[in-house]
C-alpha cells in the first residue's frame, strides 16, 4: 500500500475523534513548549552573562587581598594592606602577558552638589583603568598621569551620578561637586554599562585619580585592589599566573606559604555564572521533558484504544489482501502524526511564550534553530517508540478471529 494513501487513511482516522486527539496531544504540546522556552532562557541568560562580562573588560584580572585572621578576628578585605606600590613596580617590570595595570582604593559616601546628594562609591584609579574595563567616556576628557602625581580633584562621574545630582540636565562638565566636603571638578562623562553579572550599578560610580583618594580621603598608601589586563583572551590563565608569581616574590612568600592574596579572571567568573545557567537549565528542561514522556505514554494508551475499536477493521483489510507491515506501517504514521502536530503546536506556543517572557518580564531570551529542530526529532522519537508496540500489536492481528471481535 502506498505511503499516500496510509497517510490519508491515517489522517482520518485521528480526525474522527478530535478532542480525544487533542487531549492526547496535550502532553506533547506542553513539554515542547516548555522545553523550548526553558533552552531559550537558559541559552539568553547564557548569552546576557557573556555580553555583560566582556563589558567590564573580557580581559581583566583583577587581585585583592585575602582575608586572614589576627588575634581570632577575621579582618575585612578593605582593611588588609599587603598590596603596595612595591606590587604595581614589580608588575610592570618587563610583563610578558600584561598590558595594563590600575591599582584600585574605593569608599562609598555621600555627593553632594548644591541642594541634590547622593550615596555613591568613589574610586581611585589610574588611566589605565578604562582601558582595562573598555570603558570609554561619552563625554569629556579622562584624567592624566599628571593629575595623578598631583592628586589633583577632579573626577570622572557614571550616569547614575549625573542623573540624581544633575536632575535637571545641561552640560555638567567644569562643575564642581563635593565628597566628605572635597570639591571635585568634573571633567569627564563615563558612558553608560547598565547592571553588571551580580546585579550592581557599574554607572552609580565616581573615578579619581589614585592619589587623591589615598591622601585626601582614606589616608592610605596600600592598595584595595590591583586590576590588569591580559594582552588578549587566550592569555588570560597565563597572565593570571604571571601576576601570582610577580606577588608571591614581592611579599616574599616562601613556597610552603599560601597566597595572601586571590586572583580571578574575568574567565574563571564567566565560566562559573555560564556553568550554573547551563544546570539550571538542564534541570529545567529535565522537567519539562516530563511530560514528553507523559505524552508519549498517552500516545500509547490512545493507540491501544483505537487497536481495540478498529479491530473488525484491521481484520477486513487482512482479509483482502492488506499485510501486516501494511497494518504496522498505517498505525506507526498515525502516531507519529499525532506526536508532530503536537510537536507543531508546541514549538508554536514555545515561540510565543519566549516572546512574552521577553515583552513582560525583560528577560534575556534567544531561540536557536537547534532546539526547534531537536523538539521535532524527539516528537518524531516518541510517535515511534511509544506507537511502535500499539502498531506491532495490530499487525500481528488473526484475520479471522478479527473478523469474530464484537
Amino acid at each position: 500500500m502506498k505511503i499516500a494513501n496510509l497517510l490519508n487513511i491515517a489522517w482520518r482516522a485521528i480526525s474522527r475523534n478530535k478532542m480525544r486527539t487533542f487531549l492526547t496531544m496535550l502532553g506533547i504540546i506542553i513539554g515542547v513548549a516548555a522545553v523550548i522556552a526553558m533552552l531559550a532562557i537558559g541559552e539568553g541568560s547564557k548569552q546576557s552573562i557573556e555580553r555583560q562580562i566582556t563589558s567590564m573588560g573580557s580581559n581583566m584580572i583583577m587581585v585583592r587581598p585575602t582575608s586572614n585572621v589576627e588575634g581570632g578576628v577575621r579582618m575585612d578585605n578593605s582593611t588588609i594592606q599587603s598590596l603596595d606600590e612595591e606590587d604595581i613596580i614589580a608588575l610592570k617590570k618587563k610583563p610578558q602577558y600584561i598590558n595594563a595595570i590600575s591599582p584600585v582604593v574605593s569608599m562609598k559616601g555621600q555627593v553632594v552638589n548644591g541642594t541634590y546628594n547622593w550615596s555613591t562609591t568613589i574610586q581611585g584609579v589610574t588611566p589605565e583603568f578604562l582601558f582595562i574595563r573598555s570603558w570609554p567616556l561619552k563625554d569629556g576628557v579622562p584624567f592624566t598621569n599628571q593629575n595623578v602625581k598631583a592628586a589633583s580633584k577632579v573626577c570622572l562621574i557614571g550616569v547614575t551620578v549625573m542623573a540624581n545630582l544633575f536632575p535637571d540636565g545641561g552640560d555638567v562638565i567644569g562643575k564642581t561637586i563635593r565628597f566628605k566636603k572635597i570639591p571635585f571638578k568634573i571633567i569627564g562623562i563615563l558612558s553608560k554599562k547598565g547592571n553588571n553579572s551580580f546585579g550592581q550599578d557599574q554607572d552609580d560610580m565616581i573615578l579619581t585619580p589614585i592619589t587623591t583618594v589615598q591622601k585626601r580621603i582614606l589616608a592610605t598608601t596600600y592598595y584595595q585592589y590591583i586590576y590588569a589586563s591580559a594582552i588578549d583572551k587566550n592569555s588570560s590563565d597565563s597572565a593570571s599566573a604571571e601576576v601570582e608569581r610577580v606577588l608571591r616574590k614581592t611579599h616574599r612568600l616562601k613556597e610552603t606559604d599560601e597566597n595572601d592574596f586571590t586572583v580571578r579572571t574575568q574567565t574563571e567568573l564567566a565560566n562559573i555564572l555560564t556553568s550554573t545557567s547551563s544546570i539550571l537549565t538542564i534541570l529545567l528542561t529535565v522537567i519539562a521533558g516530563i511530560s514528553l514522556v507523559v505524552g508519549g505514554i498517552g500516545i500509547m494508551n490512545i493507540m491501544y484504544v483505537s487497536v481495540t475499536e478498529r479491530t473488525k477493521e484491521i481484520g477486513l483489510r487482512m482479509a483482502i489482501g492488506a499485510r501486516g507491515i501494511d497494518i504496522l506501517i498505517q498505525f506507526l504514521i498515525e502516531a507519529i502524526l499525532i506526536s508532530m502536530t503536537g510537536g507543531i503546536i508546541g514549538v508554536i506556543i514555545g515561540i510565543s511564550a519566549t516572546k512574552l517572557v521577553t515583552y513582560f518580564m525583560h528577560w534575556p531570551t534567544l531561540i536557536s534553530q537547534s532546539s526547534i529542530f531537536i523538539s521535532f526529532l524527539v516528537c518524531f522519537i516518541t510517535g515511534v517508540f511509544f506507537g511502535y508496540y500499539p502498531a506491532l500489536k495490530a499487525s500481528k492481528l488473526d484475520p479471522i478471529t478479527a473478523l469474530r471481535f464484537e
